[in-house]
Formats: structure tokens, sequence, C-alpha cells
């Protein structure tokens, strides 16, 4: 009888992270080993990477920063508008972003010195890499939905690594009236911005 408990005992316990991990949530987040102890005060969101969706690209820049003015540990959100005036104005922050997109693209891994670099010309020390993943209006189960998903990479800009990355997406249906794709995006953001750390759900 006690072996029997035992082993029903071990088998909750190796199904509780599934259990865990499939109760709402994000669909996709992982978390470094130092994200419990990052506390960044300053960050910038990056231009998103090129993708199918590039027309919600300035939407999802203002939308992101909009929801990292809310998080009441940082103290300074670089603005879309500031970020892209130190893109056009230096061209060595310019490349450092092109080859730090490259390197992401072709390694999948942050480059510690492109993104020090980064860091610098934008005087921050966190900034935030987006993706775009969806964008748009579709049939989904026999509705009407709009779409938006995101990619989102926390990165330390002072040693240039990974702190935390996570992919979301969240529709809306409809009859006969579109929602706003911006207003879907708000959400969604907000939403992904909560797990963040340091102050991230649990």
């Amino acid at each position: 009888m006690s072996m029997t408990l035992h082993k029903r005992l071990r088998m909750a316990l190796c199904l509780l992270p599934l259990l865990i991990a499939g109760c709402g949530g994000l669909q996709e987040v992982w978390e470094g080993p130092g994200a419990k102890m990052f506390r960044p005060q300053a960050i910038a969101v990056l231009p998103p990477m090129a993708s199918q969706y590039d027309s919600a690209r300035e939407d999802i820049q203002d939308v992101l920063s909009g929801s990292l003015t809310k998080v009441a540990h940082i103290e300074r959100v670089v603005t879309p508008e500031s970020v892209t005036d130190i893109f056009q104005a230096s061209k060595e922050a310019f490349d450092s972003l092109v080859f730090y997109f490259s390197r992401l693209e072709m390694t999948g891994q942050s480059d510690k010195d492109s993104a020090i670099k980064l860091g610098k010309a934008l005087n921050v020390d966190s900034f935030i890499v987006v993706r775009v993943n969806s964008w748009e209006y579709v049939r989904k189960e026999g509705d009407n939905v709009g779409r938006v998903g995101l990619s989102l990479r926390l990165i330390d800009a002072t040693t240039g690594t990974t702190v935390w990355k996570a992919r979301h997406e969240k529709s809306s249906s409809y009859m006969f009236f579109r929602p706003n794709l911006k207003d879907v995006a708000k959400e969604l953001a907000a939403e992904m911005i909560s797990y963040m750390p340091p102050q991230g759900k649990r």
C-alpha cells in the first residue's frame, strides 16, 4: 500500500511542472540564471526584427515602450523616436544593430560585443529585442479573429547576455467590426511584460 502511494507521489511530482506550464501563462518562456537578480533601470525597445509583418513595426515598438513605462522598477524608458534618432545619427550604432541582428538570426544567440555597444549608444543597461510573429485578421476555429503574436528577448546591455525570453499570442474575436490590432497588441504586451524579470509572475 505504502509502495503504491510512494509511486503515485513520485508520478504527481513528475507531472507537476507540466501541469503548471499548461495552466495559463505564456506559450513559451525562459529565464537565464541571473534573471531573479536582474534589476534594469534604463531600457530601450530595439526596432523589431524584419518579418512578413513589417507594417506593424512602429506600432509594436510604441506599444512595448508604453507598457514598459508602467513597470515600477524601471526608471527610464527610451522613446521609440529617440531610438530611431540615435540609429540615424550614428553609423557606428546602426552598424552594431545590423551586426547584432544578423548574428542573432544566424546563431540564435546574443552577440555580447555588439550588445554592449548598443547599450552604450542608447545609454541603457538593458534592451528588448522584438520579433512580430503575427499581425493579421484570420479565420480561427470558425471565428473571425484579429491576431497578434510576439517574441521578446530581454538583454543585459552591460554584459550582452540574454536574461529572459518569451513568445505569446493574443486573439480577439469579432463578427462585423474588426478589432484594432494595436489594441490587441497592448493587451499582449502588458501580459508578456508582467512575466519579465524581476517582477515576473510565478
